[in-house]
């Protein structure tokens, strides 16, 4: 195969259960928006639940519906949806018994149109901006929004299930707005509260939160990037230091290795001229398969049993790497990133290596990319 991610679903499993030990009562959200993070979300969804999550965390109402789809129903995960717009399928996330989050009045009206024709209640999350100033509703329309949500539980066409926010700097411990937050949090389900609402779920603690805020715990937390064994605050810890192991594995075989001469210029504009007479050697992968081009002369790779770099430009579908004195072999392995254990780069290390977070180095990998799920001590596998 020219490339694959393989997705160690005992590793995933693992990390929610280590994520579990430390949320005490609270119930685990498994976030597999986007794909679950590019592991493929309905393979890491079902391990997840088997590891204790009882909710899933979508961003699009499509990621939703998927789920449900599958065959994961109500019996088996409460599923949030949470980036909606105008003319949504809110009659659809109705029949799928999705949970909808609103933020404003528009979505509020939409959805109890929705309500109104199709004869289904609706499980509602109401999202208070708390300071993240993305979606939420900001504190001066919260009142509204919230008498408006309990006249309509009041006429039996929703329920309030949830009442919730997100940090805007929990990966920064110490940030003044961590504790500005959390009071505009407590605030906002005061008020909520004084209203009659009974949410059965209060949730504010993403992935760094969970590992570093217990007091933002409340009922319920939402572990995207940790759940994939990933840090959300590298500074902080590796994932080891959180009991985390890192689940993709990306790696491509070598399509051309071939000797070349000193002072030759490799891939487009000539950014890397080689030193001497030396060996390249072309990985096949490249910016079309999420291959940052930002990692241009600096990513990490290994072949033949040590780290190299990139040399020149990542092109749309393959990129360079120079062997110096070492040999290799076309179908020779290059692993990409992984868990380390191999002595391989880490998603992290590109991440350092690109100027972003790992967040964005796993979720980019693209649809060209297969990925093989491996199920650990059962030695089953699933191709998708």
């Amino acid at each position: 195969m020219r490339a694959e991610a393989t997705v160690d679903l005992a590793a995933l499993r693992a990390n929610v259960e280590s994520l579990r030990a430390r949320t005490g009562r609270s119930a685990v959200m498994a976030v597999v928006k986007a794909d679950a993070y590019g592991h493929g979300m309905v393979p890491c969804a079902r391990e997840a639940l088997l590891a204790g999550a009882t909710w899933l965390g979508t961003a699009t109402p499509e990621e939703a519906l998927a789920l449900r789809a599958a065959g994961i129903g109500p019996d088996q995960a409460r599923v949030l949806c949470w980036l909606w717009t105008p003319g949504g399928p809110w009659a659809e996330a109705l029949h799928a018994d999705v949970d909808i989050s609103l933020s404003a009045r528009w979505a509020l009206e939409e959805l109890l149109a929705a309500v109104d024709a199709t004869g289904v209640p609706a499980r509602v999350h109401l999202k208070a901006d708390t300071g993240l100033g993305r979606n939420g509703c900001q504190p001066h329309d919260w009142p509204d929004l919230v008498a408006a949500a309990r006249r309509a539980e009041a006429a039996g066409q929703l329920r309030i299930a949830g009442i919730w926010s997100h940090f805007a700097a929990a990966d920064e411990p110490g940030h003044p707005s961590i504790q500005a937050q959390l009071t505009a949090f407590r605030d906002a389900l005061a008020h909520a509260e004084s209203q009659g609402a009974a949410p059965e779920v209060r949730h504010l603690a993403n992935s760094p939160a969970t590992l570093l805020l217990p007091e933002s715990h409340y009922d319920l937390v939402r572990p995207g990037l940790a759940m994939y064994g990933l840090s959300p605050v590298p500074e902080v810890g590796s994932p080891a230091d959180f009991g985390l192991r890192p689940v993709m594995t990306l790696e491509a075989r070598l399509a051309s290795v071939k000797r070349v001469p000193g002072g030759h210029g490799v891939s487009y504009g000539h950014h890397y001229t080689t030193p001497g007479e030396t060996t390249l050697a072309l990985v096949p992968l490249g910016y079309a398969d999420g291959i940052p081009r930002h990692a241009s002369n600096g990513g990490p790779v290994q072949v033949a049993g040590k780290w190299r770099t990139v040399a020149g430009r990542v092109a749309m579908d393959q990129f360079v790497v120079d062997l110096g004195g070492d040999r290799a072999e076309v179908g020779d392995e290059a692993v990409l990133f992984g868990p380390g254990d191999r002595g391989e780069p880490t998603a992290e290390d590109w991440a350092r290596a690109c100027g972003t977070i790992s967040y964005e180095i796993v979720t980019r990998i693209g649809v060209r990319v297969p990925r093989r799920h491996l199920h650990g001590w059962a030695g089953a596998e699933a191709r998708g």
